[in-house]
């Protein structure tokens, strides 16, 4: 049951409206992808290799994990609504003086500090969780996470338009502007959500021990992070596959590239409507193990059929559907080992995820060379999401062992 008012919207005295979370969730991931069809135009503009423009985002995905380590803490010792809206302010700022950057230096600070509005992500989960019971707060991440999903979808489509229309610059003002509509929506509609704020920021780091000794909090994260490690190899190794394997021209790699984001709406939907009848974890093993199924008749159309792209894209898809099951109910399960470090369990839990699929989409890229083919990528996803399928059973098993000792 609900521990606060319910929201009520353009109120800031009561709970985010879910629409309010997902555009907090939502902005971040905008502005990560929205740019990424016109880096080639942006390293012309500012005479840099594409390979220093692409700073742009394997910089902005490393800020965006350092971020996270200390906005949780923050919003545990001071609240979530200030340190959103301060994110949001330099956000604002920092897109405004992409905008303005005269020299490519200028502009990855800009870029870098825009990657502050993550706190946006972090702390719409940490005040659902304030609010609702563990399987509720889970239910509610996932109806979030789908409205936010529809992002990677349309967001690269959006700014390839409006370069051809108005020159890359223009996707930063896009930018710009919604990150003034969302500060402006989360003054009027965030109400304060953390009632047990800590009393120092030193009593906030004094309490890490208590959540990093947890295992099942190391449990979570690591499901969730080898979970979300099979869609980071994707992104290091889809491309590859679909122009070296499949020969596919770009606007069609556009097309099946989408797949496993129409997976993760769906994945999203079944744990808005399930995670508070079947329960947390086991949403999350039936999760992976729809991953791994995936995986596994991937590997088999490859090893026994002639491949198609379908064979492919066709069954990565339900590792979204898999992922839209786990992360969100492994995100409300780390969140709720200790819920009174809702915010730093979020912020510690993001880096982890991020940083350790960061380095899986690394390795995969570095594998896949011309001539290694398909099946190198699909077993490195097989191995990630079987890992997380392990992970959560020590979870489930300890879990067990814990109340048997209650």
């Amino acid at each position: 049951m609900s521990k606060e008012l319910q929201p009520r919207f353009l109120n800031n005295l009561t709970p985010p409206s879910i629409f309010t979370l997902i555009c907090l969730s939502a902005i971040g991931a905008l502005a990560m992808n929205i740019f990424l069809p016109s880096l080639p135009a942006m390293a012309e503009t500012f005479d840099v290799t594409y390979a220093a423009a692409t700073l742009s985002v394997t910089l902005f995905l490393a800020m965006n994990a350092v971020f996270q380590l200390f906005v949780g803490p923050l919003s545990d010792r001071f609240g979530r609504r200030p340190i959103v809206l301060a994110s949001l302010i330099i956000f604002c700022f920092s897109s405004f003086g992409c905008i303005l950057a005269t020299s490519f230096e200028i502009f990855l600070v800009c870029r870098l500090l825009q990657s502050v509005v993550v706190a946006g992500l972090v702390l719409s989960r940490a005040a659902i969780r304030d609010v609702h019971s563990q399987d509720q707060a889970a239910s509610v991440i996932g109806y979030v996470t789908m409205g936010m999903a529809i992002l990677p979808l349309i967001g690269p489509a959006v700014g390839g338009g409006l370069e051809v229309q108005f020159g890359w610059i223009a996707s930063f003002w896009v930018l710009f502007g919604i990150g003034i509509f969302v500060f402006v929506l989360a003054y009027l509609d965030m109400g304060e959500t953390n009632k047990h704020r800590t009393t120092s920021m030193v009593a906030q780091f004094q309490a890490y021990p208590e959540l990093l000794s947890s295992r099942r909090f190391w449990g979570y994260c690591l499901t969730a992070t080898f979970s979300a490690g099979a869609y980071f190899a994707y992104l290091g190794g889809a491309a590859y596959v679909g122009r070296e394997i499949f020969s596919l021209s770009p606007a069609v790699l556009g097309f099946y590239l989408g797949a496993p984001a129409i997976g993760y709406i769906i994945g999203n939907g079944l744990s808005g409507k399930l995670s508070v009848a079947v329960g947390v974890n086991k949403m999350i093993l039936t999760g992976t193990l729809i991953t791994a199924l995936g995986m596994l008749l991937c590997i088999s159309l490859f090893l026994f059929t002639i491949p198609i792209p379908l064979s492919f894209f066709g069954c990565v898809s339900f590792m979204g559907i898999g992922n839209g099951m786990v992360l969100p109910n492994s995100t409300s399960g780390m969140m709720s080992v200790r819920p009174h470090l809702a915010g730093s369990a979020s912020g510690i839990g993001g880096t982890i995820n991020t940083a350790g699929g960061a380095s899986i989409a690394t390795a995969t890229s570095a594998i896949l060379i011309p001539g290694t083919g398909t099946l190198p990528l699909l077993f490195i996803m097989l191995a990630s999401t079987i890992l997380s399928v392990f992970t959560i059973t020590y979870v489930i098993k300890r879990t067990k062992d814990l109340s048997i000792a209650n």
